[in-house]
């Protein structure tokens, strides 16, 4: 058997309407993803607009791309750093205080390539309160980063984490645990 991606058919994922995800297209291209506009009031009021859930106290640095904001759910205090990329796909939740460095990509979407038409394939990501998403690391869909754990920078996660674990490498394996004095 081989890959056909023109068999590949995801009619029956459903994001939101044509007019919507333009809309948001443009917003996300003028106000996060580039440099231009670095005022987090008007991010946070953008993003609840077009449906986010959101918190007090979220930052958001500019070169940040978001794909659909009614699937992010932001608790209080959350950071999000330079070129952070949220390709939700699917949901993305974060409990209060988390932090996510340069670069960092959650990625929600992925593809079975098990399968010839190459389907997509759509999981929740959860980081829960406390988390520290460290730069350039991956979150892939289906991961759930347990409450305080920290992801070293470069680490890829696929799956959960424990509570104050601090996890490096690819796949990310649990070094030790996360000692808050």
């Amino acid at each position: 058997m081989q890959v056909d991606l023109s068999k590949y058919n995801n009619s029956w994922y459903k994001p939101g309407s044509v007019v919507k995800r333009f809309l948001w297209h443009y917003v996300n291209l003028l106000f996060f993803r580039s440099g231009v506009f670095p005022f987090y009031g008007i991010k946070v009021f953008l993003l609840k607009l077009f449906g986010a859930k959101i918190g007090k106290n979220v930052l958001i640095k500019p070169h940040v791309n978001i794909k659909y904001p009614w699937f992010l759910t932001l608790g209080n205090n959350i950071w999000i750093g330079e070129n952070v990329w949220l390709d939700n796909l699917g949901e993305i939740s974060m409990g209060n205080n988390v932090c996510l460095s340069q670069g960092a990509l959650l990625i929600s979407g992925n593809h079975d390539y098990t399968n010839t038409s190459f389907d997509l394939i759509v999981k929740p990501i959860v980081l829960e309160a406390g988390v520290w998403i460290c730069a350039k690391a991956i979150i892939c869909g289906g991961a759930i980063c347990k409450s305080h754990c920290v992801i070293t920078a470069g680490s890829v996660v696929s799956s959960q984490t424990e509570p104050y674990g601090i996890y490096t490498g690819n796949p990310a394996v649990k070094i030790k645990t996360r000692v808050i004095g």
